[in-house]
């Protein structure tokens, strides 16, 4: 509930002494004490009862009311029984913590606002909330005119007080009640899905309870019902699509009334994310469309035309014809047979859009199709003319993961992988062949590279970095031993430092005076380790050709 609420009740006998602009705070429940410091027994969110027993002089309000500043509790409400009117300390106190101050009328008992604020909270008024969510339920599964999930958490706000918000698996902040205030900041809200994603894998029933700083939100899986996309094969491909519910709460000590009323909520957002999967439906098989006719080979005339039909779907109202990039994406589970094609496609679809983006639509502008274990997505860039008459703007492979690796990281550790190649923009129906194996010569480049989620570029094809993944791990092994094993077993003995010499050597170009600047040594000392190195591996760094040896073997290990 809210303090003005508290305010409204005539029976509770409240006098507002200061804090009028913090009345929306929301009350979690109560606490009477007369403790100098109460802390310990405060959690946030609590109308705090006081009878001033605490207050020996003017001095000790500050400090007692720093204390539950601190702690986040809502406001205080001071007895007058014992002093009569409220010290003008405390309320200067309260001020300057922007901590509303009540005056609690002397005819009026602490244990009649408590039972009041308790019975609010409670949740004895989620009967009247079901009612309304029903109705509301009603409203949504007949026609598009049910407001969306944003109606949904607003319910949840004007009738349970509840500030809740809805994200994506990757964080992406979808929908948000009016009651929540601002929106989540991102990290929170990365955090958030992370969380999720990660107590989902393991099987852990829901709620989730997550605490960041002060505060401790609740998470409650979102679950399509299926109707507008095939059913999963695989748990896990479920819960890397789910959206999840997350509400400023602590559901661990709800009753089973309130949290099956929080799962009936979560069926009403599917609603939601049903529709959005079934708008998706025309983009996918447009990008099936495409992708079939550029892997057999078809004429380019053909490929042309059917992107003529796709332009104007994914870019409406664009008058020229857009340049096209393709991206690959591949989920791999560990010791697994499962198709990762479907979650692949799915996460595409959401890593896609720009992470600033509100709202369950996506942009419009992303048609993906799969095939197998691989999602490819075709995104159309509003061609520009100028110097070049190149492409604006393109995808790049590291902005891609920039905002999702640590939810995705969670949500795949211990299970799967991750995988992401991106091509160069093309301008015509010719170059997306090329663009496809670009794309997927850059995501198996990004496979060879540790970590559950890794993406890479076409800018990266082309140099020596194309060709290090497809060494054998055998080959690669005994190369990189027999050249580095006797510089780190010297390294390991001696605390030589040869490895880091090397490296500095080779990145300054086998320059003397540089490579000793970078290190701080005098040249003598840099010679005597780089005669060293060459004395243990039997090689000679003046030549080409084992310089190139030892920056391989370094790339390698």
């Amino acid at each position: 509930m809210r303090l003005r609420a508290l305010l409204d009740t005539d029976a509770l006998g409240l006098k507002l002494l200061g804090g009028e602009d913090e009345l929306e705070r929301g009350v979690r429940g109560v606490m009477t004490t007369d403790l100098r410091d109460p802390s310990r027994y405060l959690s946030g969110g609590e109308l705090v009862l006081t009878g001033l027993a605490w207050r020996r002089d003017a001095a000790d309000s500050e400090p007692f009311v720093r204390i539950l500043a601190q702690a986040g509790v809502a406001a205080v409400a001071a007895g007058t029984a014992e002093l009569g009117d409220v010290p003008d300390d405390l309320v200067a106190a309260c001020a300057r913590h922007r901590l509303p101050l009540f005056a609690v009328h002397e005819s009026v008992a602490f244990a009649t606002i408590t039972e009041h604020v308790v019975r609010q909270v409670s949740g004895e008024r989620a009967g009247d909330l079901a009612a309304v969510v029903d109705r509301h339920r009603r409203m949504m599964t007949s026609g598009p005119a049910g407001g969306g999930p944003e109606v949904v958490l607003d319910l949840l706000g004007s009738d349970l007080d509840l500030r809740a918000w809805v994200l994506s698996p990757t964080g992406r902040l979808i929908a948000g009640s009016k009651a929540a205030g601002p929106s989540l900041p991102a990290d929170v809200c990365a955090r958030l899905a992370a969380e999720q994603l990660a107590a989902s894998r393991t099987g852990r029933r829901g709620p989730h309870r997550v605490t960041r700083g002060q505060t401790t939100y609740s998470l409650f899986p979102v679950r399509g019902s299926g109707r507008s996309a095939p059913a999963s094969h695989d748990a896990r491909e479920t819960v890397l699509s789910d959206w999840v519910l997350a509400v400023e709460a602590d559901a661990g000590d709800w009753a089973e009334e309130r949290l099956d009323l929080l799962h009936g909520v979560t069926q009403l957002i599917a609603v939601e994310r049903d529709r959005r999967d079934a708008a998706r439906t025309v983009r996918r098989r447009l990008a099936q469309e495409v992708l079939e006719l550029v892997q057999t080979g078809a004429a380019p005339t053909e490929i042309a035309a059917r992107l003529r039909v796709a332009a104007p779907v994914l870019l409406p109202g664009l008058g020229a014809a857009p340049h096209w990039q393709v991206v690959v994406a591949r989920v791999d589970w560990d010791g697994g047979e499962a198709d990762g094609g479907p979650a692949a496609q799915a996460l595409l679809e959401e890593i896609l859009v720009d992470p600033g983006a509100t709202g369950p639509e996506h942009s419009d502008r992303i048609a993906v199709a799969h095939t197998g274990d691989e999602a490819v997505a075709l995104v159309p860039l509003p061609a520009v003319t100028g110097e070049h008459d190149g492409p604006g703007t393109g995808i790049l492979a590291d902005a891609l993961l920039a905002s999702v690796r640590d939810p995705l990281t969670a949500g795949l550790d211990g299970d799967g992988r991750l995988t992401l190649g991106v091509s160069a923009a093309v301008h015509s129906a010719e170059g997306l062949r090329g663009a496809l194996e670009e794309a997927r010569h850059a995501r198996r480049v990004a496979a060879a590279r540790q970590g559950r989620v890794c993406a890479a570029g076409h800018q990266e094809l082309a140099s020596h970095v194309l060709l290090l993944p497809f060494v054998p791990d055998d080959v690669r092994r005994a190369f990189t031993a027999r050249l580095l094993d006797p510089l780190r077993d010297y390294d390991r003995r001696h605390r030589a430092e040869l490895i880091p010499t090397l490296e500095a050597f080779l990145d300054c170009d086998g320059s003397w005076t540089r490579c000793a600047s970078r290190l701080h040594l005098h040249v003598n000392t840099l010679r005597y380790r780089v005669g060293r190195i060459e004395q243990l591996t039997g090689r000679d760094l003046s030549r080409l050709e084992d310089k190139l040896d030892f920056f391989l073997a370094l790339r390698m290990s």
